[in-house]
C-alpha cells in the first residue's frame, strides 16, 4: 500500500503543476473573449474559479493522492462504462461552449442586457454553494471519480456520511449550481441556457450511473433506501 501511495503521489506531482496552469486558462479565456480585462464580474468569476480549483487540488494532493490520481484519469480508462466515454466526449465540448458563450454574450456583444444586482448576487451565492458542495463531496468520498466506473482496484465501497447522507449525488448538484450561478452573476441568458443543458446531461448520467451502482456495488440498494433524494433534497 505504501508503494502504491508513493506511485500515486509521484504521478500527481507532475500533473499538479500542469493542472494549476490549466486552471488559469479559463479566467484568462473569459476576460480575453469579453474584450475587457477589467470586467468586474469576469474578474470575480476568475478569482472564484482559480481559488476553488487550487485549494481543492492542493487538498487532494496532500490528503488524498489516490482520489487526485483517479480524477486525472481520461475517458476510456479501465472499467469505465462504454456509454460514459461517449458522454464525456459530449460534455467536454459542451463545457467549452458554456465557458465561451458567457463573455461573448454578457460583455463583448451584449446580446443579453445586464441583470439586476439581486440576480447577480444570487448567482454569486450559487457559486459559493457550488464550491462548498464540491469540496465537501470530494473530502468525504475518496471514490469520487470523474468517470462512471467501479474502482475494484481500490475496493470501492458505499459512502453514506457527510453530504452523502442528504443527497446521493452532491457533486452533480454542485456542478449544476456552477453552471447556472456563473451566467447569472455574469448576466448571460445564453450562458444560463447552456448551463441548463449541461445540467440535463447530468440528470441523464445519474440514471446510467445508478444502474451500474445497483448492479455492481454492494450495499448501494440499501443506501438508496436510506437516502431518498438523488439531486435536490425533498424534490428528486
Amino acid at each position: 500500500m505504501a508503494k502504491m501511495a508513493e506511485e500515486y503521489k509521484k504521478i500527481s506531482l507532475t500533473k499538479f503543476v500542469f493542472s494549476i496552469l490549466y486552471v488559469l486558462l479559463y479566467p484568462i479565456l473569459i476576460l480575453l473573449l469579453s474584450g475587457d480585462w477589467l470586467w468586474l464580474e469576469g474578474l470575480l468569476f476568475g478569482i472564484w474559479f482559480v481559488s476553488f480549483s487550487v485549494i481543492t487540488l492542493l487538498f487532494l494532493y496532500l490528503r488524498d493522492p489516490y482520489l487526485l490520481a483517479e480524477r486525472f484519469k481520461m475517458p476510456g480508462a479501465r472499467g469505465e462504462k462504454k456509454w460514459d466515454k461517449y458522454f464525456m466526449f459530449v460534455l467536454m465540448p459542451a463545457f467549452f461552449v458554456w465557458i465561451t458563450i458567457m463573455p461573448l454574450d454578457a460583455k463583448r456583444y451584449g446580446w443579453t442586457a445586464s441583470f439586476p444586482v439581486g440576480l447577480k448576487v444570487l448567482g454569486g451565492i450559487f457559486l459559493l454553494s457550488s464550491a462548498v458542495l464540491l469540496f465537501l463531496a470530494m473530502a468525504e468520498n475518496t471514490f469520487a471519480s470523474a468517470l462512471v466506473r467501479i474502482q475494484t482496484e481500490r475496493k470501492q465501497r458505499v459512502i453514506d456520511t457527510g453530504v452523502y447522507s442528504i443527497i446521493r449525488h452532491p457533486m452533480y448538484l454542485g456542478g449544476t449550481l456552477m453552471f447556472v450561478g456563473a451566467p447569472m452573476m455574469l448576466s448571460s441568458l445564453y450562458g444560463i441556457i447552456a448551463g441548463l443543458a449541461l445540467s440535463l446531461l447530468f440528470v441523464g448520467r445519474i440514471f446510467g450511473e445508478e444502474k451500474m451502482l445497483d448492479e455492481e456495488l454492494e450495499g448501494y440498494k440499501a443506501y438508496k433506501n436510506k437516502v431518498r433524494y438523488r439531486l435536490i433534497p425533498f424534490v428528486w
